[in-house]
């Protein structure tokens, strides 16, 4: 009796017209989550329903019972929506196939370091190099994101987030992010007021890219809860759809000639459906999150993207509370492999993504309790003995292969590995049977393959159980393809970078030359397993693998020749220090140790350095371990070419003192170019006592002017600045006017015009400056403090 009296209460609160139409309150809400479970109690509940809308017919409230039917149904449909998820996401299955025992992900999440991410521009470094860039930004302070809050304006902010793009490498955790969010939301711990989730995976909206439905049909094939509940009017509730992996996405997304579409009951392409909704034209109310790796980001256009967050990974501390987690029952194996990785500065960079972390566990846990000598330093070594530990494990449980040593399955490595080469010069990561059979592989073999090497190579269904496959991580994809190209040479004497004559250097010059002239660098981490393999130590861990070995003095000298000789070309700074990883690999250090020696001893000259040298120097600084957070160019060079070889270096600075370094109008182009590229990171740039005159301040305000600029510090005293300078820094500053703290103009000539137009400027209320220094001819006028009615009095004098 009590539990009937309880329903027709929440009957009465769904038909209140003081509540929201279509929804009960919350707290009714997270009773209903808590009793999801009960059968009985859900059966009874239906009953309750049935009875009630009856009895209100029979009343001739028919109006009443239609209302309280639409409505009940949607409290129905959001509870079982809930339940169903919390049942999908609250366990993971690290790194592998869906096999052995489920952890659950309350357990062991661990708060990632998610940021505020600027742009949502593409980034055409390899990710492994972002992830070097990204050790330095976490020392700093900066607005960190959890991820519950990721619709929740940032301080300072006043707008609405409807759209949210969050970007991060491979591995780093964005899925696992979105199932953190999803659960919570299941579990009534967060985003209360959000009363539908849905989340599409692209790698599976890519399975519909021929077929035509309406919006409501396409909710209804990812969720049977809405499909049984009827509902339409989802511009009633609060509604969330999270897009996972847009880098997977194989549909054109297409938005300037698609058509546009309103209508949810419009039946049309999935892609022009998913256009829409992400322009606002289809459920305008709806929020929508979608996530990338950073270089698919400009995918979806800037004007569709309200706050971008990028997801940073672990952090230092956070790395040794997942190795003592994964091993809490042997602190003193945790510690062990924690000082190991602390060893090798390669390995202690990739662990800033969690794939990575469970890779080392993996890997460095059997070496040590097998007391093996030789622990990998390299990255090469450490997907060696991944792959041939899993592959060796594999044999033994399946094919009853116990002996000691290194037995490969050779067929599946090398079909795997086709599969990965070939799919990595596509720029895929996800692959569908017609990819499988591209390489040779057929959907039975495929199965075999992921249950063999499940920590490797995985099988996935989707809808309508198809099935989709990839690789645990895009840098194991990356490993096995060079293993491949690698057999291929060596094993069946074939080239497959390129068609000239077949000798062992011809290879690497080849793949060398493949990856410098790639534009994204996704060729860069596949350069370095290739040459690491050439190396005799690692060829002996893929012994299973070969029918003969073959490396030589000569091809490895003749290799690292031929790598210098393009560092002097002076590439890309990407490329280049790609190039300065892959002598590391072939464990050749001679140009950066001769490097460190003029640094250590005070004796740099820039007369005296070569191109390659630079080079070096660009590498030493962006890879050491000391924080880049203030970069003053005149420790290295006070040269115009000082800062041309220098500017990546410039670009990962927090602060960057060029003062009285040569800068003219020509190099603050290259200057400006560079910084457009990041414009959310530099905080302070100093460019006085330099030449740039009125059309280099136009150029460094151009950058100002970016709203994602976060500049707090411009120092331009002695630049020839007059009042055509100051107009294109006043507009910046309207353009861009939350972040400036101090500007220094000392030592220029304005005029008089252009101190108006700098007081006019300060007039706007939404100014931040604090600080305006107008230093001339011995009289300052600088002024602290400069906001609202106290800008009024800022320059009073000119000499």
């Amino acid at each position: 009796m009590t539990f009937v009296k309880n329903e027709l209460k929440m009957f009465k609160r769904i038909l209140s017209p003081e509540l929201p139409e279509g929804f009960e309150s919350q707290k009714q809400d997270k009773e209903v989550v808590d009793a999801e479970d009960d059968k009985q109690e859900s059966s009874a509940r239906e009953g309750a329903l049935k009875i009630t809308l009856h009895v209100l017919r029979k009343m001739n409230q028919r109006e009443l019972a239609d209302t309280l039917e639409k409505n009940e149904l949607a409290v129905i449909c959001q509870r079982e929506l809930k339940s169903n998820l919390k049942k999908k996401f609250q366990c993971v299955f690290e790194g592998i196939a869906k096999q052995g025992n489920p952890t659950l992900l309350n357990k062991i999440y661990t708060e990632l370091y998610i940021t505020e991410g600027g742009t949502g521009e593409v980034n055409n470094e390899h990710e492994l190099r972002q992830i070097e860039t990204t050790t330095r930004k976490q020392a700093r302070p900066e607005t960190a994101i959890k991820c519950n809050d990721i619709f929740k304006p940032l301080t300072g902010q006043d707008k609405l987030i409807r759209s949210v793009l969050t970007k991060g490498v491979a591995g780093i955790g964005k899925t696992v992010s979105v199932q953190k969010f999803i659960l919570d939301w299941a579990e009534g711990k967060a985003n209360q007021d959000v009363q539908f989730v849905f989340s599409f995976p692209f790698r599976e909206l890519n399975l519909m890219n021929r077929e035509k439905h309406t919006l409501i049909e396409l909710l209804n094939h990812f969720s049977m809860e809405t499909k049984e509940s009827r509902i339409s009017n989802y511009d009633k509730y609060k509604v969330l759809f999270i897009f996972d992996g847009l880098d997977e996405c194989r549909l054109p997304l297409d938005f300037q000639k698609n058509k546009i579409c309103c209508d949810v009951t419009e039946s049309t392409s999935v892609d022009v459906l998913l256009t829409n909704l992400i322009k606002g034209n289809l459920l305008p109310s709806a929020l929508l999150w979608i996530t990338t790796r950073p270089a698919a980001a400009n995918k979806i256009p800037s004007v569709c993207v309200d706050q971008v967050a990028e997801v940073r990974g672990f952090n230092d501390p956070q790395k040794e509370e997942y190795f003592r987690k994964r091993f809490s029952d042997s602190e003193d194996l945790a510690s062990r492999i924690i000082s190991h990785i602390k060893t090798s500065r390669s390995l202690h960079i990739m662990c800033h993504i969690p794939v990575f972390c469970w890779i080392s566990a993996i890997v460095l846990e059997h070496m040590l309790k097998h007391k093996t000598e030789e622990m990998p330093k390299t990255l090469t070594e450490m997907y060696t003995h991944l792959v041939e530990f899993h592959t060796k494990q594999k044999n033994e449980k399946y094919l009853g292969k116990e002996e000691t040593g290194p037995h490969w399955n050779k067929e599946s490595i090398l079909s795997l590995g086709k599969l990965a080469f070939q799919q990595l010069v596509k720029g895929n990561l996800i692959f569908y049977e017609e990819d499988l059979k591209e390489a040779g592989i057929d959907v039975n073999e495929a199965t075999v393959y992921s249950g063999l090497c499940t920590q490797i190579f995985k099988e996935e269904c989707v809808l309508y159980q198809d099935k989709v496959y990839c690789f645990v991580h895009l840098s194991i994809q990356e490993f096995l393809a060079a293993v491949y190209v690698f057999l291929s040479f060596i094993n069946n004497n074939e080239n497959l970078m390129a068609k000239p004559q077949v000798t062992e250097v011809t290879v690497y010059k080849s793949a060398v030359d493949k990856a410098l002239q790639s534009e994204t660098g996704n060729l860069d981490l596949f350069l370095r397993f290739l040459l690491g393999l050439s190396l005799e130590s690692n060829q002996k861990h893929l012994r299973g693998l070969l029918t003969k070995t073959r490396s030589s003095s000569q091809s490895h000298e003749d290799t690292v020749k031929y790598i210098k000789e393009k560092i002097r070309e002076n590439p890309s700074p990407e490329r280049c220090i790609n190039l300065f990883h892959c002598l590391n690999e072939l464990n050749d250090h001679s140009l950066v140790e001769e490097i460190q020696s003029y640094l250590s001893s005070g004796s740099l000259s820039e007369e005296e350095l070569s191109p390659a040298q630079w080079s070096a120097l660009v590498f030493v600084l962006l890879t050491s371990e000391k924080e880049l957070d203030v970069f003053d160019l005149k420790k290295y060079s006070r040269s115009e070419e000082g800062l041309l070889r220098l500017l990546p270096v410039v670009k990962a600075s927090r602060a960057a003192l060029l003062s009285g370094c040569g800068v003219t109008e020509e190099s603050c182009a290259s200057l400006v170019s560079a910084l457009k590229s990041n414009p959310s990171h530099l905080r302070e740039l100093d460019l006085s006592n330099n030449d740039l005159k009125d059309s280099g301040v136009k150029m460094v305000s151009a950058v100002l002017g970016n709203p994602h600029c976060k500049l707090e510090t411009l120092r331009l005293s002695g630049c020839l600045v007059t009042e055509e300078g100051c107009a294109s820094l006043v507009s910046a500053l309207k353009s861009n006017p939350s972040h400036l703290r101090e500007l220094d103009l000392s030592y220029n000539h304005p005029g008089d015009s252009g101190v108006r137009l700098l007081s006019a400027g300060l007039e706007d209320p939404h100014c931040r400056l604090e600080k305006l220094n107008v230093e001339h001819g011995g009289e300052n006028t600088m002024k602290p403090g400069l906001r609202k009615c106290e800008c009024m009095s800022v320059i009073s004098h000119w000499t």
